[in-house]
């Protein structure tokens, strides 16, 4: 049974600070996302142990640390020798650090590096890329197709189809210097019959990808990032931030109607836009916004993805 699960977020001064935030909850953190200007090295020095599952996605836009963290109770499982655990399992929930590779290796090797790397990360929790519901991709790459296109065809020989819900972000540069690609994963092993979400006339890749746009299962639903996109995988309202933010919104909602789930239901939103940081996306107060110099596609400069509980 999935164990409940509660998102926190928010902003922080430095590394220390942020340790200071999670405090209050103790062993209950199980994943932390941290964008900005910090290191898995400088949070490792002020969290305590037990450590979550982490992961830091340098952004030049950002001076103070947007995090957001998971909580969920109960007993744990961490697995790895690092500072940080490469794997959490809490009951029947399953989330991975950010995985990178060896650098000096082009993308796809280092993608089939970090794909193995998971995958023994899954299997020493007693799950594997079968059950993955999630997964973020974080890339060295200046907003083309040419910049995401290899490596993705690595990683999807590792998802059966239907597959997880899925999010890949361009970034300028990721913390481990000469590092091109990070992947890190939720999996729920015990969170049986999942459903999928792909509704008539939505958007689609320019290649075939193993992924759904949303699925369910275990009282949690996970949507991956949505954007302004074209069944043709062209952009709607080219450099429109506020037409794509809307269409982004609307697409999240469809999705979401096909799990039965709705925006009620979402425990977590984050929003990747092309933006200095002083943009006005009009999104809840809650939303985690992550500034950067590009999206995935020229002309696409919003993505969307969120969390929410559903009913089996």
């Amino acid at each position: 049974m999935t164990p409940f699960v509660s998102i926190r977020n928010g902003r922080a001064a430095d590394a220390a600070a942020l340790a200071s935030l999670l405090g209050r909850h103790g062993d209950d953190v199980v994943k932390l996302v941290v964008y900005g200007p910090t290191t898995p090295a400088k949070l490792a020095a002020v969290l305590p142990e037990p450590r979550p599952a982490v992961s830091v996605v340098p952004v030049p836009a950002l001076t103070d640390l947007v995090w957001e963290a998971v909580l969920s109770a109960g007993p744990k499982q961490r697995v790895g020798t690092g500072p940080f655990p490469d794997g959490v399992r809490c009951g029947d929930l399953t989330l991975t650090s950010a995985h990178t590779a060896p650098s000096g290796e082009g993308v796809a090797v280092q993608t089939e590096h970090v794909m193995a790397r998971l995958g023994e990360t899954l299997a020493a929790l007693g799950t594997g890329y079968d059950d993955v519901v999630k997964v973020n991709i974080f890339y060295v790459g200046t907003g083309t197709a040419a910049d995401w296109e290899i490596a993705a065809r690595v990683r999807a020989r590792a998802f059966p189809e239907p597959g997880p819900a899925a999010t890949g972000i361009p970034v300028p540069r990721l913390c481990e210097e000469a590092a091109l690609t990070q992947v890190e994963v939720w999996a729920q092993p015990g969170a049986r019959p999942r459903r999928f979400s792909w509704p008539d006339g939505h958007w689609d890749w320019p290649i075939h990808l193993p992924y759904k746009h949303g699925n369910a299962g275990g009282g949690l639903c996970f949507v991956g990032g949505q954007v302004s996109l074209g069944t043709d995988g062209l952009p709607l309202d080219f450099d429109d931030l506020s037409a794509q933010t809307a269409t982004s919104l609307a697409n999240i909602d469809r999705v979401l109607a096909g799990l039965g789930a709705s925006a009620d239901g979402v425990i977590a939103m984050t929003a990747f836009y092309e933006g200095d940081g002083s943009e006005d996306l009009g999104l809840p107060d809650a939303a985690v916004l992550v500034p950067l110099p590009c999206l995935a596609y020229d002309g696409m400069v919003v993505e969307i993805e969120v969390v929410g509980t559903v009913s089996d």
